[in-house]
């Protein structure tokens, strides 16, 4: 395992189970430890959950209603292609190490499996279905040491092999850096699942300098070519990316997906944590 690695592990595995952080609650009620309401005394509800304070003050039975705790089915899939092995100080493909391990960490403490699978041209299994700590080691390891330069996203065979590999309702957690986000179509995936896109991105792809001319390689097809990086050039280049975000945003709000952006210079945990609560 190489030392990068470890060292984000140590470091999301300390953060997680340091930090206090709730378990996700089911909607469905049932017995439980997370207090939904009150409602009043039914034939056959359990006497052992009626609130004496709140019947004594209405003169009914009341008994108290909890949260179902229902095991979630965890599916995490970072999307590999070129275009993430890149970053100024830090890789993407690092910073979406860190995500996967954060969240592997995550559904272990809720006591949760988790799977896991590498997305680009075609969707390849990385981890089988566990709770175990060995496998949030397993998958960073093939994540931070998979070769992704010459891969692009096939978006259409992404979703639809997800929908026939995913047999049970699950939360399916999509990372990436979601460019051409115009062939990313979530909506019938998202009615089977319940789908989280975390877009990860460098701050230097939204706002580059002006550098002049100088040669570039297109990692996803490691094509190279020359280019003049003038203001005209960001401008232009600047107006496409925010038009593939609106879209993307566009889409996900449509399809009632929550989703963050976090870049390779933020704290990762901070803006999930935000996303998840």
């Amino acid at each position: 395992m190489q030392t990068n690695v470890k060292k984000i592990l140590i470091k999301t595995k300390r953060q997680i189970f340091s930090e206090i952080i709730g378990n996700n609650s089911s909607l469905l009620k049932g017995e439980g430890y997370d207090f939904l309401e009150l409602k009043e005394y039914e034939y056959g509800d359990d006497v052992k959950n009626i609130d004496w304070m709140i019947s004594a003050k209405f003169k009914k039975p009341y008994v108290k209603v909890f949260h179902a705790q229902k095991e979630l089915n965890i599916n995490i899939v970072p999307i590999l292609s070129g275009s993430v092995y890149f970053g100024l100080k830090k890789l993407k493909q690092d910073t979406i190490v860190e995500v996967c391990s954060i969240l592997g960490f995550c559904a272990i403490k809720q006591n949760d499996p988790f799977s896991s699978f590498i997305a680009n041209e075609d969707l390849k299994p990385c981890t089988k279905k566990s709770k175990r700590f060995f496998s949030v080691n397993t998958m960073c390891d093939k994540i931070s040491t998979y070769s992704c330069i010459g891969k692009s996203v096939n978006y259409n065979n992404l979703t639809s092999s997800l929908f026939k590999t995913i047999k049970h309702k699950s939360i399916v957690f999509l990372i990436g850096d979601f460019f051409n986000a115009k062939d990313l179509d979530l909506k019938l995936l998202s009615k089977k699942h319940e789908i989280i896109v975390i877009i990860v991105r460098d701050d230097f792809e939204e706002k580059p300098l002006v550098l002049g001319n100088v040669n570039l390689i297109d990692a996803n097809t490691n094509k190279k070519f020359n280019i003049d990086l003038n203001k005209q050039t960001i401008k232009n280049y600047v107006k496409e990316i925010q038009k593939n975000d609106h879209m993307l945003f566009e889409h996900l709000q449509t399809c009632n997906i929550r989703f963050t952006k976090i870049y390779t210079n933020e704290l990762v945990l901070s803006k999930l944590l935000k996303l998840l609560k």
